[in-house]
């Protein structure tokens, strides 16, 4: 799919990071780009940035474990575009305290933010992008939801690993309504919130939470996002992105994901 005279829709993107990368490079390559975020302030930031480049913009306030500012989200693209070809599920995240010490109604967020939110934006999208002939979606996991490693937050990691289950099995919308699903699974991304974080741990603590020494920039996963949409080749697939060993794109009926597992896949080189 090329880009050009398309209309994206990416949550999360009002924030300082991934979710704006990708909205960014998504107008670059001409398309026009509905930003999804709770950052009233952020989102209308995301906007300026792309029309000062350039490109076509337009915010609206969602919360994407809230369905009907989904249902709205997604109709806002219509009405300010004319319809929907690209979603992007960026919007994500843990927040302290984490389970099993948080209360339910707090964990049971991270669950909806990470897992039923993506679910929700694609179920509200699929009307729109079949009225289009098709489209393509691209969820943002992580490598806490992989394989069978411990990792904290729990709740964050049980929500991604479903994410990129979720991503496999919609394979055959492919061919039912002409709409891939594929998944960038990212290591740690150098935003401004974890280099603040990486800065304020000793030694003891990066080894600890496998802190690596570069952290991928959020442009590059906005490359590999777009590397998604372009290539309808791409159906059901899963792009795991390491900072320390190879990147490696897994094949539909791979399992285990690991970096020992890596080897045995294609691989996917980074995009600018």
């Amino acid at each position: 799919m090329e880009l050009h005279g398309r209309v994206a829709l990416t949550t999360g993107g009002g924030g300082p990071g991934t979710g704006r990368a990708v909205a960014m490079r998504l107008a670059a390559e001409g398309a026009s780009v509905v930003v999804a975020d709770v950052d009233v302030e952020g989102g209308h930031e995301t906007v300026r940035r792309i029309e000062a480049a350039g490109g076509r913009a337009a915010f609206i306030r969602a919360d994407v474990t809230v369905e009907s500012d989904v249902a709205a989200m997604t109709a806002f693209a219509g009405q300010a575009y004319g319809g929907l070809d690209v979603l992007v599920n960026s919007a994500g995240g843990p927040a302290a305290p984490y389970f099993p010490d948080a209360p339910s109604d707090h964990w049971g967020r991270a669950l909806d933010l990470n897992l039923r939110g993506p679910m929700f934006a694609i179920q509200h999208a699929l009307p729109s992008m079949r009225l289009r002939g098709g489209g393509a979606v691209v969820n943002i996991a992580s490598v806490a939801g992989l394989g069978t490693m411990r990792s904290t937050p729990i709740e964050y990691a049980v929500a991604k690993a479903g994410l990129i289950r979720l991503t496999a099995v919609l394979g055959p919308l492919a061919a039912r309504d002409g709409v891939r699903v594929n998944c960038v699974v990212p290591d740690w991304i150098a935003t401004p919130e974890t280099t603040a974080y990486a800065a304020s741990l000793d030694a003891v603590g990066r080894a600890e939470v496998h802190m690596p020494d570069q952290m991928t920039p959020p442009e590059q996963i906005a490359g590999e996002v777009v590397r998604f949409v372009k290539d309808d080749s791409l159906i059901g697939r899963v792009l795991v992105c390491w900072c320390e060993a190879p990147w490696a794109l897994v094949a539909p009926d791979d399992v285990g994901y690991g970096r020992s597992e890596a080897a045995a896949t294609d691989r996917f080189g980074a995009a600018g």
